[in-house]
């Protein structure tokens, strides 16, 4: 299990958004974890089966912060708060190749 810092690099160079997070504001997420062995390898809450998607989904889907804590009692306000600031990283970072040489 890794956490998000520690993540093999793609062979992109990612640009947030002046707006969005920073790669070092998500550095600063130890929460989301990636194991090939834990639901594929997507982004979870601490290694445990609970994927950021998941979380994402039932806010979606209209659930409250006290609603999904309540569903899922091992997590943590944290950890609702690190999923959907990872889900909000990740849908605005931009993918540029690397330029050779």
């Amino acid at each position: 299990m890794t956490a998000f810092s520690n993540a093999p690099r793609a062979k992109y160079r990612v640009h947030p958004p002046d707006f969005c997070f920073t790669l070092h504001d998500m550095e600063t997420l130890t929460r989301i974890t990636h194991d090939p062995n834990v639901m594929g390898g997507k982004p979870c809450i601490r290694g445990m089966r609970v994927t950021v998607g998941t979380i994402v989904g039932l806010v979606a889907s209209g659930h409250s912060q006290t609603e999904i804590l309540r569903l899922y009692p091992y997590l943590t306000q944290e950890d609702v708060r690190e999923a959907l600031a990872y889900a909000a990283w990740r849908v605005e970072e931009i993918e540029l190749p690397l330029s050779a040489g």
